[in-house]
């Protein structure tokens, strides 16, 4: 499902199907919908891109045909450019997490932005780069800076889908139980310890307090669910069940 809005991704002179279709994946997994490609070099529309696509369909059917960028976007109201390659333009240039705020800021006045992609091998020409207001460069290894084309759309496709997203950065699911209550865990530990005592393993008793201390702090460390300690009463059920007779 698509969350709607959000930039124009603009693929200019893609060379293979394979790498639209991807890249309308890469587009589909941060909201995005609104595809516009600048003479695709194998036509359109594309088996390759639709079986690439992956169930991206909706982006795939809704994607628009340009004969040049200039056509592309027409209606924007700002254009980021990406490349990895120094040009003699005196232009912003933003990492993709910095571009992200820009469109974000840009979007909540209802103005529309659209980020340019050139071809795999070539990337964007000049005159498609002075289309661009802003230049978008991610830092990457100054050794090895390629990226395949899902790969550079989706890198900055997800920064942009990142700034509404709320998901925690950690998180423990639970599946079918929940954390333990702390009169759950109290209970547990004293018949832990009762069993302990009746074990003299919690001798000497001036040790006794300390020890428990010890052992309190050792589950709680834990943080115990609800079937943690349904396992944990099993255990020293069991094991004292089968305790040997004197």
């Amino acid at each position: 499902m698509a969350s709607g809005g959000g930039p124009a991704i603009v693929l200019v002179r893609p060379q293979l199907g394979e790498n639209i279709g991807t890249a309308a994946r890469a587009m589909l997994n941060c909201g995005l919908t609104d595809l516009r490609i600048v003479n695709p070099r194998d036509g359109w529309p594309s088996l390759q891109a639709v079986r690439a696509a992956a169930g991206a369909d909706v982006v795939i059917d809704r994607a628009r045909i340009f004969t040049s960028a200039e056509e592309a976007v027409a209606g924007l109201h700002r254009v980021f450019a990406t490349t990895a390659r120094p040009r003699d333009m005196i232009k912003p240039v933003m990492t993709p997490e910095a571009a992200a705020l820009e469109i974000r800021r840009v979007e909540a006045t209802g103005q529309k932005c659209g980020i340019l992609f050139g071809a795999e091998r070539t990337g964007l020409d000049n005159e498609e780069l002075v289309l661009a207001d802003t230049i978008v460069e991610a830092p990457l290894n100054p050794a090895y800076r390629s990226l395949n084309l899902a790969q550079a759309v989706l890198l900055v496709s997800h920064a942009w889908y990142r700034l509404a997203d709320e998901t925690p950065p950690v998180r423990l699911e639970y599946s079918d139980t929940r954390p333990a209550t702390r009169d759950e865990f109290l209970n547990f530990c004293k018949r832990l310890e009762s069993a302990l005592d009746e074990s003299r393993f919690l001798f000497p008793p001036a040790k006794r307090p300390a020890m428990v201390r010890n052992i309190r702090n050792m589950f709680h460390r834990m943080t115990p669910t609800e079937q943690d300690l349904r396992t944990l009463h099993g255990i020293v059920a069991s094991l004292f069940s089968h305790r040997p007779k004197e």
